[in-house]
């Protein structure tokens, strides 16, 4: 598709107007006047339309200039993230970077990551996708994602510790298993309905579930707490995802004779190793930063 005006000429309208008139626009292109005076006069007789009109001896935007002004703007600009990407691109750094992430690891941590990344690589898309137990391990044998956060690493992959994950069985306060007012064991939890999450994988995993007589099955975890905020049922729950249900007191922990705490160690992975490009590190070193300071943020609170 050929275009009447080119990049060259609505860069010289963009800089009359920023610079403040037709010499101080050549000076910053670094250009004679007269070659911003040719690009102005070539760009209206294109158009058709007067962009500039003489106010005394300033050159001030028409109303129709001032439009073209506008959108000019925003052409040189979306023309200068293209090049941007292109070398990016050329110098081996990824268009896109897909992450895959076990719904044990705390959202706002890794959000906060993504975030930071985002803004030095506009450019680059993420695609995020979160899982539950064996699903993060099909997507990495699949080659479905470059980063992946499981609490278990594959065989055939490296994986680096990131961080560990704390469980704490709870119900709602109300809940009958509280209401006897004593320790719990095995078979007292057997006799109520237990809240389980379902593997997002093939496999169909079970784990956690204790073979109670009633069971409610959810696909994601923050359904499942809010279910047992309402009373559904009891669950084992990484302490990170209800802190503000414990704090407010619509959680409880149930008092068991013992496993009233687990813990799940998650683990980094990158599907390409040492191969991974440098945007998948980068993001990779982002997520490790952000657990850090996560840490770091939550001892200096118990202190």
């Amino acid at each position: 598709m050929n275009t009447l005006v080119t990049l060259e000429q609505w860069q010289a309208l963009v800089a009359v107007v920023d610079s403040g008139g037709y010499a101080m626009a050549a000076e910053s292109l670094e250009k004679s006047q007269s070659s911003i005076s040719y690009a102005i006069q070539k760009l209206e007789t294109s158009l058709s339309i007067q962009a500039f009109k003489i106010e005394g001896r300033k050159a001030v935007l028409t109303p129709a200039g001032k439009t073209l002004y506008r959108r000019a703007k925003v052409l040189l600009e979306e023309a200068q993230q293209m090049e941007s990407m292109a070398q990016q691109f050329s110098s081996g750094i990824e268009a896109e970077v897909k992450i895959v992430v076990d719904t044990l690891f705390p959202e706002w941590v890794l959000l906060e990551a993504i975030q930071e990344f985002v803004t030095e690589n506009p450019m680059i898309r993420i695609e995020l996708k979160e899982t539950v137990l064996s699903g993060s391990d099909e997507a990495l044998s699949k080659k479905e994602a470059d980063i992946v956060i499981s609490g278990s690493v594959p065989s055939g992959f490296l994986g680096d510790p990131l961080m560990q994950v704390t469980f704490r069985a709870v119900a709602a306060p109300d809940h009958p298993l509280h209401q006897l007012k004593r320790a719990l064991d095995y078979q007292d939890l057997r006799l109520h309905r237990q809240l389980v999450v379902k593997d997002s994988g093939s496999r169909g995993a079970d784990s956690g579930w204790l073979g109670a007589q009633q069971r409610l099955t959810f696909s994601h975890i923050g359904t499942s707490i809010r279910s047992a905020v309402m009373g559904l049922g009891y669950a084992w729950y990484p302490e990170l995802k209800i802190k503000s249900e414990l704090d407010s007191g619509q959680l409880k922990a149930l008092p068991l004779t013992s496993g009233s705490e687990r813990s799940v160690e998650l683990y980094l992975i990158y599907r390409e190793g040492s191969y991974a490009g440098p945007a998948t590190l980068q993001l990779g070193d982002l997520i490790n930063q952000k657990v850090k300071q996560a840490y770091a943020s939550a001892n200096s609170s118990i202190q």
